[in-house]
Parts: C-alpha cells; sequence; structure tokens
C-alpha cells in the first residue's frame, strides 16, 4: 500500500516539471533566507478557481493547507477549495502539498513555484508548515497586494532547512501579566519566523504566573501585588502584605496552560517553561516564608537596593520542605508540558543569606561543602536528578555551572558566552543567549545615536552579525551548541503592545542567524528584505518598532 500511495504522489506531481529559464530577482523578501534559491522568469497568476491539494495522511497537513488558503483568500478575496490527493482536478492548477522521505532534512521543505502550480514537499509535517511560512511571504514579493488586485508568486525553486535545532525566544511574564491570548499572538509571530521554541518565564520575584493545584496560595496571593505606579515591580519596605490590597498581576489556569500548549504544537512551537530558583524565589516566599531562610517575608535592606539582584532572597538550601515544595511543583509542570526540557533558573541566587542561615550551613557540614558556590551545585543538582527521574532534562542559566554541574544538565549561556563555552567543553548541550546581543528591551531603542545609525539600526545589525557557534569550540565540542536564544525582560515593558514592540522588529535577525547559514549571510540584503516585511507585518496587524527621521523611535502599526 505504501508503495502505491508514492507512485500516486508521483503521478501527480509530473505534470508540473513545467520549464522556466533562469534569471535574477531582487525581490524575494523572505525572512528568514532560506538556505538555496533558484529564481526563475515567469510568475504564477492567482485567478479563480484556486485548488489546494494535501496528502492527507495527517490533521496537521489538513491544516497547514488550511491556513495557505485563508491567507491567499484574504489577500486575493478569491475561493480557494481544500482537496485531498490523490484527487487532481482536471486542469491541474493548483497548490499541492506533501510529504516526501526523500528530502533528508527533519524541518526542511522544497518549493517549486511555476506558472501553472506550485508543489511543497517536506519530510515532516513541520517542513510543510515552514514552507508555507515561505509562501504566505512570497505573497508580498514585490509589493503590499490589494485585495481583489491581481497578485501572482514569482516562478523559483527554495531548497531550505534550519541551521540549529533550538531556534527560540523567551517572555518574562512575571514583572508584568500579559493575557493568554497575547502568549497566542506572540507564538503566532516565532512560527511565522520559523523559531520553534517558546521559553515561558513563569515565575520570578514578582509574580507567579502559573496555578499550582497543591499549593493554590501561589496564585492566589504570590500571583497579584499593590499597583503604584509603572515600576511596581521593585520591591519596597512598604509593599502590602495583605491580599485584599494585591489587585496588580493576574495568573494562568492549568485549563490556559494545556490550551496554549496545543495552540503551540499546532505550530511546531516547544513551549519550555520556567520555575525560578534557588534565587529569584519572591513571589513564592512571600506566600511562604517559612521556606525562606529567615523564616518571615523579606525586607529589603536599609539604605535601599543597591544591586539589582539584592531582592534575590533564595529558597532554604538547608530546609528539607524547600525540596518537597519544589517538586510537588515540578510534578505539576511537567505533567502539563510534554517538553523534555525543563529550564529551573539558577541565576543571581543571593548566596550570603545562605551563609548566615544556620540550617544551611548545617546542611554544607553534613554533605562536606565547602563554600556556598557548592551548596548551589548541591541545590541544582539535587533537582536535576528529581528531573532526571520524571524522563526530562534539566536546563538552567550559566549560573548552574558553578560548584560543578551534572552530566545531564543543559546550559542557557546569558552572562556572555564564557560558560557556553565552558558547558560545551564538558560536553554539556548549550543554548547561547547572551544578553550583550539577544536581550531586546526598550533601551535598544531610545539609546542615542551611534556611528551615524539609530539605536534600533544598530541593535539590528549586532544581531544579525552574531554567530552562535564561537570560535574557540572543536568541532565536536561545537556541536554541543543546539542553538540560540532572544531574551524580553519586562521590567521596562508594561503591556502587550510595548512587549509586541519589543518583539518586532528585533528579533528577525535573530531569526535569520539560527535558521540560515552564515555564508547566506548579507547585511545589505536583510535589510532590504525587512524594509519589504514590514508590508508583511502591516498585513498581519502586528505592532512594532521603526525608526522615525532623525533616529527617533516611532511606533509601527
Amino acid at each position: 500500500m505504501r508503495n502505491k500511495k508514492e507512485l500516486s504522489i508521483v503521478l501527480v506531481f509530473l505534470p508540473l516539471c513545467l520549464s522556466c529559464s533562469t534569471s535574477i530577482r531582487r525581490d524575494i523578501n523572505v525572512i528568514p533566507k532560506p538556505v538555496e534559491v533558484i529564481a526563475k522568469d515567469g510568475e504564477m497568476q492567482l485567478r479563480d478557481p484556486i485548488s489546494i491539494f494535501y496528502q492527507p495522511d495527517s490533521q496537521e497537513i489538513q491544516k497547514t493547507a488550511g491556513e495557505l488558503g485563508e491567507s491567499i483568500k484574504e489577500v486575493t478575496g478569491l475561493a480557494v477549495s481544500l482537496v485531498p490527493l490523490p484527487r487532481v482536478s482536471k486542469s491541474g492548477k493548483g497548490f499541492y502539498l506533501a510529504l516526501d522521505k526523500g528530502i533528508q532534512q527533519n524541518e526542511g521543505y522544497q518549493l517549486e513555484i511555476f506558472p501553472e502550480a506550485v508543489k511543497l514537499a517536506a519530510r515532516e509535517d513541520a517542513g510543510l508548515f515552514y514552507g508555507v511560512q515561505t509562501l504566505k511571504q512570497l505573497l508580498f514579493h514585490g509589493k503590499p497586494p490589494q485585495v481583489g488586485a491581481s497578485c501572482a508568486l514569482p516562478c523559483l525553486k527554495i531548497v531550505d532547512y534550519p541551521r540549529f535545532r533550538w531556534r527560540g525566544m523567551h517572555l518574562d511574564v512575571s514583572r508584568h501579566f500579559y493575557p493568554k491570548e497575547f502568549i497566542k499572538q506572540y507564538i503566532d509571530v516565532l512560527a511565522m519566523h520559523k523559531m520553534n521554541v517558546f521559553h515561558w518565564h513563569l515565575t520570578d520575584d514578582h509574580g507567579w504566573r502559573i496555578e499550582i493545584k497543591h499549593y493554590p496560595r501561589l496564585t492566589e496571593f504570590g500571583a497579584w501585588r499593590e499597583p503604584r505606579d509603572a515600576d511596581s515591580w521593585l520591591y519596597d519596605k512598604n509593599r502590602s502584605m495583605d491580599i485584599k490590597k494585591r489587585t496588580y498581576g493576574g495568573f494562568y489556569t492549568q485549563q490556559d496552560v494545556r490550551e496554549v500548549i496545543e495552540y503551540a504544537r499546532q505550530r511546531h512551537v516547544t513551549i519550555l517553561p520556567e520555575i525560578e530558583m534557588p534565587g529569584h524565589a519572591m513571589a513564592a516566599l512571600d506566600t511562604y516564608p517559612e521556606l525562606s531562610c529567615t523564616g518571615k517575608p523579606y525586607v529589603p535592606p536599609d539604605p535601599p537596593i543597591t544591586e539589582f539582584n539584592e531582592f534575590t532572597a533564595p529558597f532554604c538550601a538547608g530546609n528539607e520542605r524547600t525540596f518537597v515544595f519544589l517538586e510537588n511543583i515540578l510534578s505539576e509542570v511537567m505533567e502539563l508540558f510534554p517538553n523534555p526540557y525543563i529550564h529551573v533558573g539558577g541565576d543571581e541566587a543571593k548566596k550570603t543569606f545562605w551563609q548566615a542561615c544556620p540550617k544551611c550551613q548545617a546542611r554544607m557540614r553534613a554533605e562536606g561543602l565547602k563554600d556556598v558556590d557548592q551548596l548551589q551545585s548541591y541545590f541544582m543538582k539535587r533537582i536535576g536528578k528529581f528531573v532526571s527521574s520524571k524522563n526530562r532534562r534539566m536546563i538552567g542559566w550559566d549560573e548552574i555551572l558553578q560548584g560543578g554541574l551534572a552530566p545531564e544538565a543543559t546550559v542557557m549561556s546569558w552572562r556572555g558566552e564564557e560558560g557556553g563555552i565552558e558547558a560545551a567543553r564538558q560536553g554539556h548541550d548549550v543554548v547561547m543567549s547572551p544578553s550583550e546581543v539577544t536581550y531586546f528591551g526598550i533601551r535598544h531603542y531610545l539609546d542615542p545615536a551611534k556611528n551615524g545609525e539609530s539605536a534600533l539600526a544598530s541593535k539590528l545589525k549586532q544581531v544579525y552579525n552574531y554567530n552562535p557557534e564561537p570560535s574557540g569550540l572543536t568541532s565536536d565540542q561545537a556541536r554541543h551548541v543546539m542553538g540560540a536564544q532572544g531574551c524580553i525582560w519586562t521590567e521596562e515593558v508594561h503591556t502587550s503592545k510595548e512587549a509586541m514592540q519589543t518583539l518586532l522588529p528585533s528579533f528577525c535577525p535573530l531569526a535569520e542567524v539560527v535558521w540560515t547559514g552564515p555564508s547566506q549571510k548579507d547585511w545589505a540584503d536583510f535589510d532590504r528584505r525587512l524594509k519589504q516585511h514590514y508590508l508583511y507585518l502591516d498585513f498581519c496587524r502586528l505592532d512594532y518598532f521603526v525608526a522615525a527621521t532623525g533616529g527617533l523611535p516611532g511606533s509601527g502599526n
């Protein structure tokens, strides 16, 4: 039966082997840039009737075909019909979507556009989805289409596949909460740029954002704080411990989480949940102060905070109840999220609390630990062992290297590349996320012009020129670099609109960095394509920042 099916697909595609002479085109404005584009003369004019033929192997293919159909309808105003293969229209005109095991790359695809038909093939569902994202951008290949006007696709052949398997973007929802529908829109933007990991930073000092059935007070109390001003994420001595005064915040129910996970799965985006520990835990410790080293709610120092991480009081590493608490939370998180990776934070823990804590000092003596760095290593290894017992893999910020790291742990390198380089040399998998390059924030748009360019243009160029594979690694060590990830921390990002404008267009060059090989990159060409890409973002009704006259930031759509 399999051979007959494959033969039928070949027969369907035979009429598509039409000849187009090659020429150079300057209007292929796809982001990220495909690996290989062979441009040809001619266009496929989109006219009634439009048929999309799809191989009915799975519901995913049908959904992908439907997404393409909806886009064509929205752009052209034409009627589109979905037809399962091997049924073929008499004329043979239309779009053809099918799986092809002959394509080697798991997320790769091959796209051919002829004057009469479009052929899209991929090894798996994800490749077809990414091919459709390319097709949707190609509808804007020369100018913004007008509904009802003639629309055409350029004749070409594209062979495309990603450079890295981890192509991620992060969002901090602790300092400011963003509703579920915005999280879906954020995932849409990642997917349309072929990114495949959404790092959901669900807990931190400033708000606990995920429902935990075992500890309902985490969201009844820890998800809320007293509103004061735009920077109310900061801790001060006068913060309210009265739940009735805590009205700013929000959280995601477990049903919300399941809904978002399924939404992302349909778009081939995996969600990486993060539960911060041992530091950045104030939302939890305000709620359960008995798990802190003092046993009491945290009180900021006087004089006021002078260090950014002054308020990141950690869980008490000498208290057994701490590990029971965290293991119960992680168990619920792992039941919700199918991702093999679970992010456990590990950064910026203020270890002076451990130095003054009798329980932590007793733990160090009992375990033969020389210093608090080794105590953090004990803490993270213990959590990692629990995560491994559930057939998952622990990932954390590069501070988890301090004092030694469990063999199966993965490192996310944010304090430059040094942590990632050291982890790769030790044989650990690595995700590169150096803050000076891949952290995006409002300040990147408000800084004064640099080298005659707007701050935005300077940031875009810096990101575009980044190579996640450090030159200091051997080829075997470089294989541990799974990819790279951008981050949006939201101290200064108060609303969903600001979050989207922080994402766009800053992460567009990163999408190309993790998808496109370095030999294909060309800043001038990317800059040209990005200017055309704004037309696509406008059509998708997305907010973004652009540099206004004189280099000042201006709102996009």
